[in-house]
């Protein structure tokens, strides 16, 4: 339910032909995916800690009871574990299971109570941003879509924001008024069961080519079952930081890869320079990394006893959102100052500190409040686990 920080976030499920195909015949298309995807892709470094049938076994025993298309649900969760060489041990998928089951309760297509209301609440928003009177552009939505219909009726009557998404895409193609408001932005920025934002997953398909038919976009795979899963347990797992605690990596979901990490970095910058720093995990403005936000005017102050300049800890900080952050001068500089300053060494994830804000939100949510949610699932499936026969060998570090 939440990568709540966007305007939209609902999936829609897109029929799978698997489905439909006898279980053998399922997995035999998997593993053939498997085995061309390792043709494009760089392996673990290390073995999967349990064979293919065990992490089916796994997966299926942490999938609630009723869920429909179960065999669907295994064979995409599986493939999206298999197809990016990530370990499928027993806390990896329970850490999936949990973000699946706070974003959508594994509902692929959730009908969402007001969304049309919240749909027009936005289009005026972006209607005053753009400096559009509000008549003009609500009058522009009263022409006729491809479906004989208006924009403004298909608004009204929407569920899902897969419906919403391809009203917008044709407004958007169609109607000069729909590139001004929108400028191919479309506003469903979130979708499919993990909720996976759109410039994440075309981000990464850039880096790393993504092993389904594309038959629209990214975007528009991201509706679907198979891409959110395929992205959202890349987002979740194909990284490496350096977390004591899965909690630390469901705040990144949220907040974004290494968020945790960076917000630690914020505090032990803020113990060692006296300045004070928000720790929100973003070390550098969003807006525009070329103006110095607070975190950078911190370091700056650090610059003389860590013997930097300017330029190399701007340089330092623009790698907030990759691991070779760790290795730079600034990074271990700022720790080992604050590493002196206690008897123990400086914690090096935190939480990041940021309230989640969206037209969807009718009270006050945090990125700690959604990795706590999240974390309680995850103690919920690896406590049912637990009574299991799965081997305690599946137990790997976050």
């Amino acid at each position: 339910m939440l990568a709540l920080i966007v305007l939209f976030h609902t999936p829609n499920r897109i029929p799978d032909v698997r489905t439909f195909l006898r279980p053998h015949c399922s997995v035999f298309i998997v593993t053939l995916m498997v085995w061309l995807a390792g043709c494009a892709s760089t392996p673990s470094s290390a073995p999967p800690s349990v064979r293919p049938d065990q992490a089916r076994a796994i997966i299926g025993a942490a999938l609630p009871r009723a869920l429909y298309d179960r065999a669907g649900w295994i064979d995409d969760i599986f493939a999206a574990f298999a197809l990016q060489s990530i370990d499928p041990s027993l806390d990896n998928i329970c850490a999936a299971v949990a973000v699946i089951e706070q974003e959508s309760s594994f509902n692929v297509d959730p009908v969402i109570p007001g969304l049309a209301a919240i749909a027009w609440r936005e289009i005026d928003l972006r209607a005053a941003h753009a400096g559009v009177p509000r008549f003009v552009v609500h009058g522009a939505l009263q022409l006729r879509s491809p479906s004989g219909v208006t924009y403004s009726e298909r608004i009204d009557a929407a569920k899902t924001e897969k419906d919403l998404s391809n009203i917008f895409e044709e407004f958007i193609g169609a109607v000069p008024m729909g590139r001004t408001l929108f400028a191919e932005h479309d506003p469903v920025r979130t979708r499919g069961p993990m909720q996976v934002n759109v410039a994440f997953a075309e981000q990464y398909a850039a880096a790393r080519p993504y092993p389904y038919p594309v038959k629209v976009s990214i975007a528009d795979e991201v509706f679907s079952r198979r891409g959110s899963l395929y992205f959202g347990i890349g987002h979740l797992l194909a990284y490496e930081p350096h977390y004591d605690q899965y909690q630390y990596r469901f705040a990144d979901y949220n907040a974004g890869q290494f968020a945790s990490r960076n917000a630690a970095f914020q505090r032990a910058l803020s113990r060692v320079s006296g300045f004070r720093v928000m720790a929100d995990g973003a070390l550098l403005p969003h807006a525009n990394e070329k103006t110095p936000g607070e975190t950078e005017l911190a370091a700056r102050t650090m610059k003389l006893r860590l013997d930097l300049d300017d330029a190399t800890i701007h340089d330092a900080l623009g790698q907030s959102k990759q691991s070779s952050f760790d290795h730079t001068i600034l990074y271990q500089g700022v720790f080992a100052l604050a590493d002196k300053l206690q008897a123990l060494p400086a914690p090096r994830a935190a939480v990041p500190h940021i309230v989640l804000r969206g037209p969807k939100l009718s009270r006050n949510l945090s990125t700690d409040w959604y990795a706590r949610r999240v974390n309680e699932r995850f103690g919920r499936c690896l406590r049912k686990q637990r009574q299991s026969l799965i081997p305690a060998a599946t137990r790997q570090a976050p």
